[in-house]
């Protein structure tokens, strides 16, 4: 049975130009457990990947596997196996072909094209052309790519992108299943609601620094209760919350207002002239809490 390995990123930090995109990132992957690696699109999750992959050199700082550099692995494959873009195939080359290519540069024995191709669906389809292949078929074929060697480690960035419900069923159980096995999983999503159901941790960054790191639970442990209230005039009821000094933003029901006293938002709507639609208390669910941490709500 495979054997995963600690990932750590150390004070990772890379700028390119005047740009900085990741920012003193320092967190710890452990084997056996699922860790969900989020942001929304742009928050630095891919640079991170790929220096952790040693495709970009970082700035300062380290990112290694049990402590050494991806460079430094003596079987990369055996140790990593890494999906990255589901489109980074030949459209005229078959899957096994393609995975061949692999198995013979990495010295692996040719039995593991079509073991990994019948592991994530694809034995039926391993001698059609890639360029027939639909993307969920695609980020299948990633993932064999990725178990070529039966590393101890799986990195994986957004693998759920564009899949269909199905899909996205499969590759969550593939998930756990790869984790129970005692492999390390570390996956990249911009969305947590793709992801929720199959992470045991959560490692949230924006704008390129850590901003939230622990179990999947520690979301809604965090969250503190709010009011959400609403009025067919959302301007003139911001105004109102502005004026007393009381933080909010826009969600799907109606203002989310940070504070756990609904009579307080009442009384301030009154005094206003402000006409109310709702008002009650809610306890921030794990989506509300995700987007709190990486800013995505939005103020009128």
């Amino acid at each position: 049975m495979p054997i995963g390995t600690t990932i750590e990123f150390s004070h990772i930090h890379k700028s390119f130009g005047a740009t900085t995109a990741v920012n003193d990132l320092s967190f710890t992957v452990e084997p056996g457990r699922v860790t969900g690696f989020l942001g929304p699109n742009g928050a630095g999750k891919t640079t991170s990947l790929r220096m952790l992959l040693g495709l970009v050199a970082p700035t300062s700082g380290t990112a290694t596997f049990g402590g050494i550099r991806y460079r430094d692995l003596p079987q990369p494959l055996h140790t990593v196996g890494a999906a990255l873009e589901a489109a980074s195939f030949h459209p005229g080359r078959s899957a096994a072909n393609h995975l061949g290519v692999y198995t013979r540069a990495a010295g692996l024995p040719r039995t593991r094209v079509t073991a990994v191709l019948e592991q994530v669906g694809l034995g039926a389809h391993a001698e059609q052309r890639v360029g027939g292949y639909s993307l969920g078929m695609r980020q299948r074929l990633g993932l064999a790519y990725a178990l070529l060697g039966d590393p101890g480690v799986l990195v994986l960035d957004e693998p759920i992108n564009g899949l269909d419900p199905e899909g996205i069923k499969w590759i969550r159980g593939f998930l756990r299943a790869m984790a129970a096995e005692g492999r390390t999983v570390l996956v990249s999503s911009h969305l947590l609601s793709e992801v929720q159901q199959s992470v045991d941790d959560v490692v949230i960054i924006a704008r390129g620094a850590l901003v939230h790191l622990g179990p999947l639970s520690s979301l809604e442990t965090d969250a503190a209760p709010q009011i959400v209230v609403d009025s067919p005039d959302r301007e003139a009821l911001g105004a109102a919350l502005r004026q007393a000094g009381l933080t909010f933003s826009v969600g799907r029901t109606g203002l989310l207002v940070a504070t756990p006293d609904p009579a307080l938002v009442g009384h301030l709507a009154f005094a206003a002239g402000v006409e109310i639609s709702s008002l009650h208390r809610q306890k921030a669910g794990l989506e509300d809490s995700f987007l709190a941490l990486v800013g995505e709500g939005h103020t009128l």
